[in-house]
């Protein structure tokens, strides 16, 4: 594809660009330190998760709407993707959190909704290995995706529903942060969704191909 190799420049550009922001452009944090310089990368990343699986709901609809399995294969793809996203969350999380908060885990209403948002996502990617039928496997996978969204509003509100020893960044004047530590948040949150749509064309491509091999190996069967 033409857009292929422009998007993945760009990606290994910006996300170096990104490093640059994180660590020597943004200000090194008065009480934290150097550890807070993770919360970049962290918040771009759940942003990202999130926009996946916002991604994986719509098309997991327009798949039941218009029973076209490139939607079910942008569906499958984008979570995928998520739940890797997601993943670097979970693990930069506690290793920001260790030095500020003196624990590697606490269950905090952010802490425990991503959980189990990861565990979600992680049931749709395994129930579509285990069904071998592609309609029914799509289907299922469809329901999953479009429920499993419901924890992504929640993740993302639990700051505010419940009492939390996170931020809230996203917020009018970016939760106090520095201006150049904001500057350095939003170009990150940039450059991972570059990095994103790079990966989608790549991994939609695959989908695409397997399973035009899986129908070839049927005929042939």
């Amino acid at each position: 594809m033409k857009l292929q190799k422009p998007l993945d420049i760009a990606a290994i550009v910006l996300i170096i660009a990104a490093l640059y922001m994180a660590f020597m452009f943004a200000p090194v944090e008065r009480m934290m330190g150097a550890v807070q310089k993770i919360f970049y990368f962290h918040v771009a990343s759940a942003w990202i998760a999130f926009f996946a699986f916002f991604v994986t709901f719509v098309f997991s609809i327009l798949f039941l709407v218009k029973q076209n399995f490139l939607f079910d294969d942008i569906a499958e793809s984008s979570a995928e993707i998520g739940i890797m996203f997601c993943t670097i969350v979970l693990i930069t999380g506690p290793i920001w959190a260790r030095p500020i908060w003196g624990v590697w885990w606490t269950w905090d209403p952010r802490l425990t909704t991503t959980t189990i948002l990861w565990f979600i996502y992680a049931g749709y990617i395994m129930l579509r290995k285990f069904i071998e039928e592609a309609d029914k496997r799509a289907k299922f996978a469809a329901a999953i995706g479009i429920i499993g969204f419901i924890d992504v509003p929640i993740v993302f509100f639990s700051i505010r529903w419940w009492r939390t020893i996170h931020p809230n960044v996203v917020q009018k004047g970016g939760g106090g942060l520095h201006p150049d530590m904001l500057k350095a948040m939003l170009f990150a949150i940039f450059a991972f969704s570059v990095l994103y749509a790079a990966m989608m064309l790549k991994r939609v491509r695959i989908a695409s191909l397997s399973r035009r091999i899986d129908a070839i190996g049927e005929n042939n069967g």
